[in-house]
């Protein structure tokens, strides 16, 4: 009999209320939950850590989940169990997820079968960990709302984090021409060595007018915006005639002049993973699943935490001087 068939309990972290990180408690007496139909259960080696998971944390988004809940939703482990009707997975297969049902930051979770996938041998947990919501939401930000075409020039505004890494490689791969910001000389460095052809450092006071004129007359053909609050309107003033902002991120309201949009008839898209169909998720992982076998999908993960320290990681992802690839929990 394994340790976990003895063992009925396991780690989790749990909230009760809405609030800051230290609502974040870990508890170890939590029952290990069970698959239904179409579900599988996951021994979790890495979950990762996403921006979106501490906004839910904190009351003041628009999905609120039924309390007590555990978050976490990009878990990479092995296949523990398999419920009803699902013939994709089987015992001991190595996976990696964008969603769960039960919660990632904990020792094992539950997943619907659609929402897993089999994780490649090159990459190991943490970087599993590191794919389901940059990856999926850079693919659907560029290619799905964005209709990027090869030969179109891209911004990544805020490439150093785990979703800008994740938008360089995929734009790069596609033939697209990648710019990138980051706020350290080491962010800088780690966009350019992840398909940025060029690097910007959005701590400079001038460096809208650099990228203004690295990119002369013609503009840029699509931005990708992690953090629209501070950078939309300036965003506006970068587009090509016909140009779009993608809204990835976004921390609060922001005032801009909508005649901006006018002059070169440029848009803005809200970009959200959580209203992707079921045929635009499976469209994502086959162009995700494809990167990782030619090589060039190689999630950088950046601090990694043992599940004790959840509090700590979330103070760190919205409080951290610069971004440096995926933030991960062991």
């Amino acid at each position: 009999i394994t340790m976990a068939a003895t063992r009925s309990v396991m780690r989790a972290v749990r909230v009760f209320e809405f609030g800051g990180p230290e609502v974040l408690k870990l508890q170890s007496d939590v029952l290990i939950p069970h698959p239904k139909e179409d579900q599988v259960l996951i021994k979790v080696h890495a979950c990762g850590v996403n921006p979106v998971e501490t906004y839910i944390r904190s009351g003041n988004y628009a999905r609120k989940p039924a309390l007590p809940y555990t978050p976490g939703s990009d878990v990479a482990g092995v296949i523990e169990g398999v419920g009803e009707h699902v013939t994709a997975f089987k015992k001991g297969d190595r996976v990696f997820t964008i969603s769960t049902i039960s919660g990632g930051y904990a020792d094992y979770a539950v997943a619907a079968a659609n929402r897993v996938f089999p994780l490649s041998d090159k990459l190991d947990f943490s970087q599993g960990a590191a794919i389901g919501i940059p990856y999926f939401t850079a693919y659907r930000a560029l290619f799905q709302k964005g209709r990027a075409k090869a030969g179109e020039s891209v911004l990544v505004h805020g490439a150093s984090g785990g979703g800008g890494i994740a938008t360089c490689q995929i734009a790069r791969a596609c033939g697209l021409k990648v710019l990138g910001t980051a706020g350290t000389e080491e962010g800088m460095n780690m966009v350019l060595r992840n398909g940025a052809h060029q690097a910007f450092n959005h701590r400079e006071a001038n460096y809208i007018d650099k990228i203004k004129e690295y990119m002369g007359t013609e503009g840029v053909d699509i931005i990708i915006e992690m953090l629209s609050n501070v950078n939309l309107a300036t965003d506006l003033q970068l587009l090509s005639y016909a140009g779009r902002v993608m809204v990835v991120g976004c921390r609060g309201p922001i005032e801009i002049n909508p005649r901006d949009t006018m002059s070169k008839e440029s848009s803005i898209i809200g970009v959200s993973l959580f209203l992707a169909t079921e045929e635009e998720r499976r469209e994502c992982a086959t162009a995700l699943l494809g990167g990782a076998e030619a090589g060039w999908l190689k999630p950088i993960v950046g601090s990694e935490y043992p599940l004790e320290e959840a509090v700590k990681a979330h103070e760190d992802i919205i409080h951290s001087s610069g971004a440096r690839g995926k933030m991960v929990l062991l």
